[in-house]
């Protein structure tokens, strides 16, 4: 037995602000994540610098990084889910 969606699909009117808040954010981590290649590759020794507990610049910067990823995913799909909600209202029947 086949069944229909579960929900019915229909146009989404947030797709603008969903993009531009993606590429806005892209170029936020890709800038800070230049940063870390920049570093690495400009001065290398520097990333064996012990910054705090004895942990390095490297392995801080790149848990800098895994964290800010899982942060902004949840900060896109925060504002996401709101301009979703804003703009697919359905008109009232």
């Amino acid at each position: 037995m086949l069944h229909g969606p579960a929900v019915e699909i229909g146009k989404d009117h947030s797709i603008p602000k969903k993009t531009k808040l993606g590429i806005i954010m892209f170029a936020c981590y890709m800038l800070v994540y230049a940063g870390f290649v920049f570093i690495g590759m400009s001065f290398p020794q520097a990333m064996g610098n012990r910054i705090i507990f004895g942990l390095n610049l490297a392995f801080l910067y790149g848990m800098g990084l895994i964290i800010l990823a899982a942060v902004m995913g949840l900060i896109y799909n925060h504002f996401c889910t709101r301009y979703e909600n804003e703009l697919n209202r359905r008109e009232p029947s």
